[in-house]
């Protein structure tokens, strides 16, 4: 035998010894698995930054607390997180940026203007946006790449009005909106306005204005009050709600102020203080729950971020529980997160079944909140 040939065959066998060696180690789990990449995207700076902060951080203890019981599938799973700061450019680019890199499913966004700018991109693209918050009719029965675990504009309009011509005994109102978040505003206003009406309520003025460091609040608070009326709705955010609550108290401590679900979360108390003692506004969050799931978030919650869950929080880690759900049901790995949902249409949340209709759409409980002695307590 020549020596050629003899090294030959050796180079041979080294080869086929190193595909066995490296076939056995991925067999025996040593090659690690890809990390499967979800995203967050919520404005995180701003005026509306309670919201996207509290879903934000939501989303990462969801992902934490998979990872740390062995993942998806044993792939451990990647949280990529943007700021879409309230701004629709800014939303599209980088939720383009999360679908570039991987994000197989994306949380978010956060507010309904910021949802009409992204599903789009997040429909041609087929990667599926689960909105914690986002609650535009205009978004409503669908068949789209955009699912939500909150309740929908229609049922919690109208739920305000129920309350506040049967229980306040309101029938005259102003509404000041913000019109830098239309889809949501204008949305929630008209299924307001018809409810109301139907009621016996009147909406008798519209006042709009744009968000932004320049408001002039009182300005605001004079034309509302400058309409006799008995009482005023103000959909707007947190901080913003409660600035132009401390107008209006300046103007006239007793008139009754109601608010969207929009502005509640903690943000409205610490910056309102006593002007927004007696407001009430309708959400789909019981902070006063005893379910256990609930009891057991609320307390990893306030360790890890030292403050207590709002809404916000609560169904963003009710959706991104969803998606990690999803996943890791899936029948196939090609299966598209959109499909591994509608296949299971039923999932467990933190104080309530979540149940997804054909359209990504669900209904939940609803419960009237009032402000009172600075926290926010169930009106019975």
């Amino acid at each position: 035998m020549d020596r050629r040939s003899l090294a030959g065959r050796l180079c041979d066998r080294l080869r086929a010894a190193a595909v066995v060696a490296l076939g056995g180690m991925a067999f025996a789990g040593c090659v690690p698995s890809e990390p499967l990449t979800i995203g967050f995207v919520g404005s995180t700076s701003g005026r509306s930054a309670d919201l996207g902060i509290a879903g934000r951080d939501a989303v990462q203890l969801a992902v934490e607390q998979r990872n740390q019981a062995g993942g998806v599938g044993g792939r451990q799973v990647r949280l990529l997180l943007r700021d879409d700061e309230q701004n629709p450019e800014v939303a599209r680019r980088v939720l383009r940026e999360l679908i570039d890199q991987g994000a197989v499913a994306i949380v978010g966004p956060m507010t309904s203007a910021m949802a009409m700018a992204v599903v789009p991109i997040a429909n041609q693209a087929r990667v599926l946006l689960v909105s914690p918050t986002v609650s535009t009719d205009e978004l409503t029965a669908l068949d789209d790449h955009f699912f939500r675990v909150n309740t929908a504009t229609l049922d919690n309009a109208g739920r305000v009005a129920q309350f506040l011509l049967e229980q306040q005994g309101t029938r005259r109102l102003v509404a000041v909106y913000d019109t830098g978040n239309r889809s949501f505003t204008e949305s929630w206003l008209a299924g307001f306005q018809a409810a109301y009406q139907q009621g016996g309520g009147e909406l008798v003025q519209r006042i709009g204005f744009a968000s932004g460091g320049e408001t002039a609040f009182l300005t605001i608070a004079r034309e509302a009050l400058a309409t006799p009326a008995e009482g005023i709705l103000i959909l707007a955010n947190a901080t913003d709600t409660a600035l132009l609550s401390q107008q209006i108290r300046k103007l006239d401590s007793r008139l009754p102020i109601t608010a969207s679900g929009w502005a509640a979360s903690d943000r409205l108390i610490e910056v309102g203080g006593k002007a927004v003692e007696g407001l009430t506004l309708v959400q789909d969050f019981d902070r006063n729950s005893g379910a256990p799931r609930y009891q057991e978030f609320r307390r990893l919650y306030g360790e890890r971020f030292h403050r207590e869950p709002d809404a916000a929080a609560v169904n963003a880690f009710d959706a991104g529980n969803v998606i990690l759900d999803a996943l890791a049901g899936r029948r196939e790995p090609q299966q598209g997160v959109k499909e591994a949902i509608l296949a299971v249409r039923q999932f467990e949340g933190l104080q309530e079944p979540i149940g997804f209709d054909t359209f990504g759409d669900v209904r939940r409980k609803l419960f009237v909140t009032v402000v009172r002695d600075g926290r926010f307590a169930l009106v019975r």
